[in-house]
């Protein structure tokens, strides 16, 4: 019960696993279109979505010590500082993952191990804030993008897990698919830290603090209309470039109604990542060659 309720407060697995899942899915669909090589296995997906869910855990485990103390000052409510869940269970489950992690790589492709690697040492560097803790939290645009590298690092290993065994080195053309999954993290990332005034929280820094509500909204826009662009140039390389845009552009179209500072945009944040993984990763396999 105790860690049904963490899950459902901090790490939701069904919401989750299903982006995660179209997140694996693309990664390997899109590698396997952009190299005109078979399509993915089975055990190819297993590997890429079990460790990117892995991945995305850590990363939310990493962010429970690094945040400790402000959440027991500012957030007591939540299920670490309130002491529902305990600091070092987190750590052990953070190190089951990965061993699970590790044991895949291993057994799949052991070539898999150095991106992997390179993976939990990026990592490990934001788990401590680069060493530069202060000096990150007095600029909040440089925290923003240097935490959400991760995004791409994340997105390459799933890959990785096609092209490894089979290619040796990734296919030309996928920087594209990388940097729209960086600044589709700068989606979710605004998106959930943007709120009206009156829901704003002592402590809790947010970008509508930073920037005014408003404001922060259209800062999030701009970030949709990035990932579009580059999710067309990505789309470009394997000749989808006209339904995915066509897709997105309704998508955007749909933000730019419906966005309010608030719960809707992470809402729409979600709704636009499904949609973009799914249009770049799952779309082609229902086009005529």
């Amino acid at each position: 019960m105790r860690w049904w309720t963490y899950q459902k407060e901090r790490f939701p697995i069904l919401a989750n696993g299903l982006l995660i899942a179209a997140f694996s899915a693309c990664a390997l669909f899109y590698s396997s279109f952009l190299s005109k090589g078979p399509l993915p296995s089975p055990a190819m997906f297993l590997i890429a979505f079990t460790t990117c869910f892995i991945f995305f855990l850590q990363l939310r485990i990493a962010d429970e010590f690094k945040d400790a103390e402000e959440d027991a000052t500012y957030r007591p409510y939540r299920p670490v500082p309130s002491g529902l869940i305990k600091l070092r269970e987190l750590g052990w489950l953070f190190v089951l993952g990965a061993v699970i992690q590790l044991a895949l790589a291993l057994t799949f492709s052991p070539r898999l191990l150095i991106i992997l690697l390179f993976a939990w040492a990026y990592l490990a560097l934001m788990s401590v804030e680069f060493f530069r803790r202060d000096w990150l939290k007095a600029r909040p645009i440089t925290y923003l993008w240097t935490h959400l590298l991760i995004m791409p690092i994340v997105d390459l290993y799933a890959t990785a897990c096609y092209w490894q065994p089979t290619l040796d080195a990734p296919p030309a053309g996928l920087v594209w698919f990388l940097t729209a999954s960086f600044t589709n993290g700068l989606v979710i990332e605004l998106g959930r830290k943007i709120r009206l005034p009156e829901n704003e929280e002592k402590g809790v820094p947010t970008y509508s603090k930073l920037w005014g509500s408003n404001r922060a909204a259209w800062i999030w826009v701009g970030c949709l209309t990035a990932t579009f662009i580059f999710a067309f140039i990505a789309a470009h390389q394997i000749g989808t470039q006209l339904q995915t845009s066509l897709i997105l552009a309704i998508i955007l179209t749909l933000t730019l109604i419906l966005r309010k500072p608030g719960k809707r945009l992470e809402l729409l944040s979600a709704l636009w990542t499904l949609t973009l993984y799914l249009t770049l990763g799952i779309l082609p396999l229902f086009l005529p060659a």
